[in-house]
């Protein structure tokens, strides 16, 4: 029975520490979720003046006809985590990406983070290049960055000719939830380029540039490139903490539950030990008592014969 009460004893400690820990992680996921947030929002208004500068640039030189004959090189970028313990969130993102191009075994695949890279291999995906996903807000600018320049190699690279890029990634959903979003960003959205063309120019000056007209229309890809998929991870990183957060949550309930079943077979076992030492003490004193009676009775009885 002490050997019993023991075990109990160690694996409520036991659990009480795991406790300890997923509480602590429920915190960091909700800490780390609001840096994230504070970011997609600073990026939204730098993706703005981007867009201004496209405006301009169209409204001087004219609306961009986009050639769609060429063969495209496709590319996806697929935004992972890097850490476990958020459920099926990378399985989620890699069966998107084999239900949007089931038979594309050409795509060039840019994967961030390790998990997800691992849910691709289950998948029979072998992405080209894996990269780490920020461990702060601030890394936001590298894995950005980072990724800008993984396309221009490819679009170097690119055999065809030009590229067609995709971006996978998980955004917050209604109740809570988690939903895979796929994102065109290459070639440019062309209804977003006639609605900037067709925009009236308000000022009364007209825009005035330095750079090439090329090298002007790069950059300004290129800063729409990066404000996109820094928003995007930003986003990602949001939604991860989020579903990590909820499974916390799940499992300090579930760890809850099973301290309290410890809780009280321990109090039922200590409880019965307890009785067995109670009743132990009771049959000793009975068996002294019964001693201490048949010993009176024996001395009686020898007085009586004497």
């Amino acid at each position: 029975m002490a050997q019993t009460l023991e075990r109990l004893t160690r694996r409520t400690d036991t659990m009480s520490s795991i406790r300890g820990i997923v509480r602590t992680m429920k915190t960091m996921s909700a800490i780390n979720a609001a840096p994230y947030e504070q970011a997609a929002r600073a990026i939204d208004a730098w993706r703005d003046t981007v867009l201004d500068g496209m405006h301009a640039f169209l409204h001087r030189n004219g609306p961009l006809v986009q050639n769609r004959s060429q063969e495209l090189q496709p590319v996806i970028i697929v935004m992972g985590s890097d850490h476990g313990l958020c459920g099926n969130y990378n399985e989620l993102l890699a069966s998107e990406v084999v239900r949007a191009f089931p038979t594309d075994k050409s795509a060039h695949v840019l994967c961030v983070g390790a998990q997800m890279e691992d849910a691709l291999h289950g998948e029979g995906i072998t992405p080209a290049h894996t990269l780490l996903p920020p461990a702060n807000a601030d890394g936001l600018n590298r894995l950005a960055a980072e990724l800008v320049t993984r396309l221009e190699q490819a679009r170097e690279n690119a055999a065809p000719g030009d590229i067609a890029v995709t971006l996978v990634y998980t955004q917050r959903a209604e109740h809570g939830r988690q939903a895979p979003v796929l994102q065109a960003l290459l070639p440019l959205d062309s209804d977003m380029l006639e609605e900037l063309a067709a925009r009236p120019w308000d000022s009364r000056s007209l825009p005035q540039f330095n750079l090439p007209v090329p090298a002007l229309f790069a950059a300004l890809v290129r800063n729409l490139l990066f404000a996109t998929l820094f928003r995007a991870a930003a986003e990602a990183l949001v939604t991860e903490n989020a579903a990590r957060l909820a499974r916390m949550q799940q499992a300090e309930q579930s760890v809850d539950e099973k301290l309290e079943d410890l809780r009280a077979e321990t109090r039922t076992v200590r409880q019965s030990e307890i009785t067995t030492e109670l009743l132990d003490v009771i049959v000793g004193f009975e068996a002294l008592r019964a001693r201490d009676k048949r010993k009176a009775a024996e001395a009686s009885q020898n007085f009586e014969d004497l």
